[in-house]
């Protein structure tokens, strides 16, 4: 895989913008003759249940201030996930952000799907997949279940990790007792930490705390 993934803590568009510009700045403009533009496609499918309009509208006007052409992809529903119209607009991406806060939900949604096989090609590419909070916490495996803070499974983009993400709003007791049945690194992050995994390895950003070694 020559691409980049980036585990963000939270806030996505907003505690991120020096993260983003560096990591997106290689790809704007695309290479030339690879069938794929500039743009960075929002997915905000794990806040299906809440506000996606808002992570819609924070999006847009994060892409204008950072000069970047943002396209909002309203998958929602895993029959959506399923149509080779949605994998196609991710496959031609240079880019692809996934936000909102229910892991759950984003892995049934995009389990072994046409739109989760767009992702995957967009790697394959050379380009970059972003997960924010929750959704970042789904492209792991183990997953952390956001339900009582146990372990459960992943989609498996990153294998033999763990993240917690948004961890300032952890209680004390909520973060021990996840910790006590991790058995696989986990990497805790607050909003405005990262990690990011190129073909050169991991790369820490804003000191996130590590229980274990970086797969």
């Amino acid at each position: 895989m020559t691409g980049t993934i980036v585990l963000q803590g939270g806030g996505p568009f907003v505690a991120n913008d020096a993260l983003d510009a560096r990591i997106l700045g290689g790809l704007v403009p695309p290479v030339a003759g690879d069938g794929a533009d500039g743009r960075v496609v929002l997915l905000p499918t794990a806040d299906a249940y809440e506000h996606p309009d808002r992570l819609v509208a924070a999006a847009l006007t994060w892409g204008e201030r950072l000069g970047i052409e943002v396209e909002a992809l309203m998958v929602m529903r895993r029959a959506e996930a399923m149509e080779e119209g949605a994998a196609a607009v991710v496959r031609d991406a240079r880019a692809v952000y996934l936000v909102g806060d229910q892991p759950l939900h984003l892995r049934s949604v995009l389990k072994d799907t046409p739109l989760w096989g767009a992702i995957l090609d967009v790697l394959e590419r050379g380009g970059v997949v972003v997960a924010s909070g929750g959704s970042a916490d789904a492209l792991c495996d183990p997953m952390v279940d956001p339900r009582g803070g146990a372990f459960t499974l992943g989609l498996g983009l990153v294998p033999s990790l763990a993240v917690i993400t948004e961890a300032e709003t952890w209680s004390p007791e909520r973060l021990h007792r996840t910790l006590a049945l991790a058995n696989t690194s986990v990497a805790i992050l607050q909003t405005g930490q990262a990690l990011v995994r190129t073909d050169a390895g991991w790369e820490s950003v804003g000191n996130p705390e590590l229980r274990g070694d970086l797969p």
